[in-house]
């Protein structure tokens, strides 16, 4: 607990910690109702608020990629609970496996692909740099790749500000997958 001098009020240390709501985004049910939409990373902070999103747009498949089985086990379940009749498809698959990721990618037909997938913890990028490359870059290039292949419409990658003018390994392969 910490207290501020002139007022004396007690601050309550977890509520500084609590992380800011997510923006809605403001798309047009139209766009969506009856699509089939991937999110790369859906399992992540981001990327289950998307699927969350996104099954209120009603959608009609919603399929999810991850690499890490929990993530993917909870949002599996948030949409479960959710359950709007849409038919979801989780995969337990890292972007960086690029025949995986091309079997998916093969068997629907995208209308949208939400590529969220990314590493962004700094102090962990800043010690693991060649799997921070090998991720948010080759990652990324794999599902633009693929997207382009398959003629997906409308991609749209997830980024940071720390992008902009990157000072660390992680804004920098962020930047690199922006390009």
């Amino acid at each position: 607990t910490f207290f501020i001098s002139d007022t004396l009020s007690e601050i309550n240390f977890d509520d500084l910690l609590k992380k800011n709501k997510f923006y809605k985004v403001n798309y047009s049910s139209q766009n969506f109702l009856n699509s089939t939409v991937l999110v790369t990373g859906g399992g992540g902070s981001i990327g289950s608020e998307l699927c969350v999103q996104l099954l209120e747009l009603k959608v009609k498949k919603l399929v999810i990629v991850d690499n890490s089985e929990f993530n993917l086990y909870n949002i599996n379940n948030t949409l479960n609970q959710i359950d709007k009749g849409i038919k979801v498809f989780p995969f337990l698959v890292s972007i960086q496996n690029q025949k995986e990721l091309e079997a998916i990618f093969k068997k629907y037909n995208f209308d949208y692909v939400f590529h969220a997938a990314a590493y962004k913890h700094v102090p962990l990028i800043e010690n693991n740099i060649i799997s921070s490359v090998r991720n948010n870059i080759i990652g990324s290039n794999n599902v633009a790749m693929l997207s382009n292949k398959y003629n997906v419409s409308n991609l749209t990658l997830v980024s940071t500000d720390k992008a902009v003018k990157p000072t660390n390994i992680m804004g920098a392969t962020k930047r690199i997958s922006e390009k």
